[in-house]
């Protein structure tokens, strides 16, 4: 049960889109991720996914309903189930909640992007 500190989280690496795991509750991870340009579309069958921008500028496209801004202090909910694909408008830094072992690629997995997530402590 020790503190996390976020700037010294962020701080620690500078991969985009490969997600650090921060924290974990209840078979969910607080993960960190920085986000740089667009990512792969993709959709999270059997989870929600919640963005939360720490800074920078994200755009969270989606193939059937209107597209979702976000800047520092915003927070999205993706529903299980939804395509999305998120895209940096500038270099962001983002909080994601989703289960532990969730992959950052969802159904793309085969993508080059696909991470394992890294426990930063």
């Amino acid at each position: 049960m020790e503190p996390v500190n976020l700037d010294e989280s962020f701080a620690s690496f500078d991969e985009t889109w490969a997600p650090r795991i921060a924290a974990e509750l209840n078979d969910h991870a607080v993960k960190v991720a920085k986000f740089d340009g667009e990512f792969v579309w993709h959709a999270h069958d059997e989870t929600d996914e919640l963005f939360l921008v720490r800074d920078g500028r994200l755009r969270i496209e989606f193939r059937d309903r209107d597209d979702a801004d976000l800047g520092p202090g915003d927070l999205l909910v993706v529903p299980r189930g939804v395509e999305h694909r998120p895209v940096a408008l500038e270099p962001t830094e983002v909080l994601l909640v989703e289960p532990t072992e969730t992959l950052n690629t969802g159904d793309a997995a085969e993508s080059d992007l696909t991470h394992d997530p890294e426990r930063l402590s």
